[in-house]
């Protein structure tokens, strides 16, 4: 109120000097007139020019203090969120508002959102909140934009607008360098586009998407694309350009580093990953045990009373669904089933399974009880999660954009390695071939020296490593590859030279700078980002180049997430946009979004929680010590589930190839699911895995109000080809 008043009194002062100074000025004017009756028109015409403008200053001046008594909208929402506000808005107090009044505002938003299907989680959105307060200060008689003005000249403005954080970005960019990430798309339409990221530690920023449709996506087109949108970069900017594996992209990253020579190209990691995880994932061992959990999957899923009571065992969890094309899904299908294997094996012995005759009875829903109640089926699941869940880690590392990823690849990659040697060293033959898909696609396809680099600038990782000394040996081969970078990066031969010397002080723990106590002690307490501006001061080329190498992401993720925000937009209710428009709404959707994102983040400091990849609980494995089949039936049962498996013969069943492997011939179920009947048909094993065809069917019988199983084309169940770490 205090200051309510001053600014009041601050407004009358202002208003009667302007008052005083017009009658002055017009007393002024009428003295010339009289002194001068016979002035030129030209000389009158410059008279009222100059009265107008004082007209307009005493209006601006009114505007100005109207605007110091009432914050901007945004400034409003800042505050709002904050945790400390230091000053409530200035009219809160200024109009009384019942609890009716509140409710009929709330009534009105929740029809607007009802009547035009909203996603209930816009309302987290701070642009939500910014155009609400924006509209409170506007007041009564707001008319709201009409279509035309939202298609054409506000989203000009709004694109405008976002352009302007860009510049946040180019300072990042400046001092960091950034990763240029490109990925081919087609639309709805079949439009070939491709879209152009730039990532940084100010986060991942959209540049712009071509499309390409009339043209060849051959090497040379790609890279001139590339050249050109690194020349609106910045050439001394651009550090690496990270695309998908394919021959074209590959072929196009050459032919740059030849334009370019200090260029890097990178092939994604997640997009490695996937493969390699693809790989595995035809090994026998692994595709039989993945196929029988897509089955379980699919008929829990294709009936709604099943599904029903598994959603009671579970507390409302859903099963992990495995994707097409998206094969790390498969294991994420078999941990979710291993995460709720106590609530399956009590649905298929609970009394409303027994009580549906029509599947209970039937061949199928007896080989799906067998499934679930087999001790040969969870430890081969326990298997397959043992080989991929280190690998799992690792793609989360790399599909993360909440810290560079770069220098935890190379250590993480061979953690995972030893890993998987210790929980499959009783197999040999399976190990031999896992770690040979491992090995392979990791040297032939991501042999990037960046890597190596990485760790040795790594304070974190790298001097944990070298205090072991069988690791004496290990520890050369990131040194060796900071060299290679280093003479790759650095075309003058006095600078390399000085960068190598001050290499070896920050090996050694030597120098003014990495010698002292505190560089030591942070080196495991802040992340290699921050360690290096804090500490590398003093060798101001070699934290130059650090920040340069250790700043960068390891994969193209940020693209697939940006066409997310392009199939949000260009949805079949909308696939006639134009492709302009289209680029437009995708530039300020998705800088927007991501802005917003980040922005409690960066409200919170480093007192803000991130999430980190290493120590992620659903991707660590704590059964080595418990034994699930020695537990009982439920609380205070003397029978356990093992003793179910042997007194229903669950592991004799379907599952028996598990264990006798080698044995000589063996039966092998093969399901065949179709919508006029169900079938088992029993063939001799051969060397490949026992097929599972998930046609489209459904049981009438099972519930009689048209409980169809909907397909969405693959015979997968209406499966999901997003990537879900996450059980929903």
């Amino acid at each position: 109120m205090l200051e309510f008043m001053r600014a009041y009194t601050a407004k009358h002062t202002i208003t009667e000097e302007s008052d005083k100074e017009d009658a002055t000025a017009a007393a002024e004017e009428d003295d010339e007139e009289d002194a001068a009756a016979t002035q030129s028109s030209r000389t009158s015409a410059k008279r009222k020019a100059d009265t107008v403008q004082t007209e307009s200053s005493t209006q601006k001046a009114s505007r100005t203090i109207a605007g110091m008594l009432r914050k901007s909208p945004e400034e409003v929402i800042e505050l709002r969120h904050s945790k400390d506000p230091s000053q409530a808005a200035l009219n809160a107090g200024c109009f009384k508002r019942t609890s009716e009044d509140k409710d009929r505002v709330d009534e009105h938003w929740a029809d607007f959102f009802f009547a035009n299907a909203i996603p209930f989680n816009v309302t987290r959105s701070r642009a939500f909140e910014i155009a609400l307060e924006s509209t409170e200060q506007y007041g009564p008689g707001y008319i709201p934009p009409t279509i035309h003005s939202l298609r054409l000249p506000l989203l000009a403005k709004s694109k405008k607008k976002t352009n302007g954080l860009r510049a946040k970005h180019e300072m990042a960019w400046q001092e960091y360098g950034c990763t240029l990430m490109s990925d081919g798309w087609n639309d709805g339409r079949t439009r070939h586009l491709v879209n152009f990221l730039a990532n940084s530690p100010a986060r991942t920023f959209f540049i712009d998407s071509v499309n390409i449709s009339s043209l060849v996506a051959n090497k040379e087109l790609l890279a001139d694309l590339l050249e050109k949108k690194i020349n609106d970069i910045g050439r001394d900017y651009v550090v690496q350009i990270c695309t998908d594996n394919g021959a074209n992209y590959k072929a196009a990253g050459r032919l740059l580093i030849e334009r370019i020579p200090t260029l890097w190209w990178t092939p994604c990691a997640a997009h490695c990953l996937n493969l390699m995880l693809g790989s595995i994932c035809k090994l026998k061992q692994f595709s039989e045990c993945i196929a029988y959990g897509k089955r379980v999957t699919t008929f829990i899923y294709r009936h709604t009373k099943i599904l029903d009571e598994m959603r009671v065992k579970t507390n409302g969890k859903e099963l992990v669904r495995a994707g097409a094309t998206r094969f790390a899904t498969n294991f994420l299908n078999l941990q979710s089933l291993h995460k709720h294997r106590q609530a399956l094996k009590e649905l298929f012995v609970s009394d409303v399974w027994h009580s549906n005759q029509k599947l209970s009875t039937s061949p199928v829903g007896q080989t799906i009880q067998e499934d679930i109640l087999s001790i040969t089926f969870w430890n081969s699941v326990e298997t397959c999660m043992k080989i991929s869940l280190p690998l799992l880690r690792v793609l989360r590392i790399v599909d993360g954009d909440e810290r560079p990823a770069m220098p935890k690849v190379m250590v993480a990659m061979d953690f995972a390695k030893e890993k998987i040697k210790g929980a499959i060293d009783d197999k040999p033959n399976l190990l031999k071939k896992v770690i040979k898909i491992v090995e392979d696609r990791w040297e032939s396809q991501m042999g990037v020296k960046l890597y190596g680099a990485a760790l040795f600038l790594n304070p974190n990782r790298f001097f944990d490593l070298k205090a072991k000394p069988e690791n004496a040996r290990y520890c050369q081969r990131p040194r060796h590859m900071f060299n290679e970078v280093l003479l790759h990066m650095e075309p003058n031969d006095d600078k390399a030279s000085l960068i190598s010397r001050l290499a070896d002080d920050y090996e050694r723990g030597e120098g003014e700078c990495f010698s002292s106590k505190l560089a030591i002690r942070d080196r495991t307490r802040k992340s290699p980002l921050l360690w290096w501006g804090a500490y590398g001061g003093l060798a101001y080329e070699l934290q130059y180049l650090a920040k340069h190498i250790v700043s960068l992401c390891a994969s193209a993720s940020g693209c697939e997430r940006n066409w997310s925000a392009f199939q949000n937009i260009h949805s079949k209710k909308r696939n006639r946009l134009e492709f302009l428009r289209l680029n437009d709404m995708c530039f300020v959707q998705y800088n927007r979004k991501n802005d917003d994102r980040f922005q409690k983040l960066r409200e919170e400091g480093s007192k803000g929680t991130r999430s980190d990849p290493l120590v992620l609980e659903d991707l660590d494995w704590d059964n080595e010590w418990v034994d699930h089949n020695a537990q009982p039936v439920y609380e205070g049962a003397d029978i356990t589930w093992g003793q179910v498996d042997e007194a229903v013969g669950a592991s004799e069943g379907p599952l028996r190839n598990f264990r006798s492997r080698g044995s000589g011939s063996q039966l092998g179920a093969t399901i065949h699911y179709s919508r006029s009947r169900v079938e088992t048909q029993v063939e001799e094993e051969e060397e490949a895995a026992p097929e599972v065809e998930l046609e489209d069917y459904s049981t009438s019988e099972d519930d009689q109000g048209g409980n169809e199983g909907e397909d969405d084309g693959r015979g997968n169940g209406n499966y999901d080809d997003d990537l879900c770490y996450y059980d929903e």
